[in-house]
């Protein structure tokens, strides 16, 4: 768009919202092209969630929204007025971490650890998932209870890319989190 002399764009209006993230109520003012990942990151400084492909395919900032996964790169902030958001950080601290944590390190469910705060995220939601009668691709039986199988994780967990290739690691965390050993 051209502008005529004397003619000026006129800045985009920014909007209130508020998000609860982590149990914390936070009020921002955003331009309402932010996406949910860059206000967490950027005005949140909330940096567990990580943008990896920014275009939805790997996973990386997977965070959960009221109990859902979903990839923060691809939905605006000003969407999830009022939304409960989990990050990573709301999961555990260094001295306390959340069990699903603690497996991933005990069963060296990652290697550089980019990806693994959405990895985490996603396997607590793939649990949920299934226990819930959420049925995937893989599902036989839609009338059955879903099996908490290899097949049913791996492919619930296959949004999540890991460049280290650490996924039998991966799904060791997830099985001793399940109870199940390794």
């Amino acid at each position: 768009m051209l502008f005529s002399r004397g003619e000026s764009m006129t800045a985009t209006p920014r909007l209130p919202v508020t998000l609860s993230v982590n149990g914390e109520v936070r009020t921002l003012t955003l331009d309402p092209r932010v996406t949910l990942l860059d206000a967490l990151r950027e005005h949140l400084l909330l940096t567990g969630t990580k943008k990896g492909c920014d275009q939805g395919q790997c996973g990386a900032c997977t965070v959960l929204v009221n109990g859902r996964r979903i990839n923060s790169c691809l939905s605006l902030a000003v969407m999830h007025e009022g939304d409960e958001i989990s990050t990573i950080e709301g999961l555990g601290t260094p001295e306390a971490l959340h069990p699903m944590q603690a497996a991933f390190v005990t069963h060296d469910g990652f290697q550089c650890g980019y990806c693994t705060p959405g990895q985490i995220l996603s396997s607590l939601a793939v649990i949920e998932e299934i226990r819930a009668g959420v049925p995937s691709h893989v599902t036989g039986d839609l009338e059955a209870p879903i099996p908490l199988s290899d097949a049913e994780i791996r492919e619930r967990m296959s949004g999540n890319l890991c460049r280290c290739a650490a996924y039998p690691n991966i799904m060791a965390a997830i099985r001793d989190y399940l109870g199940e050993g390794a």
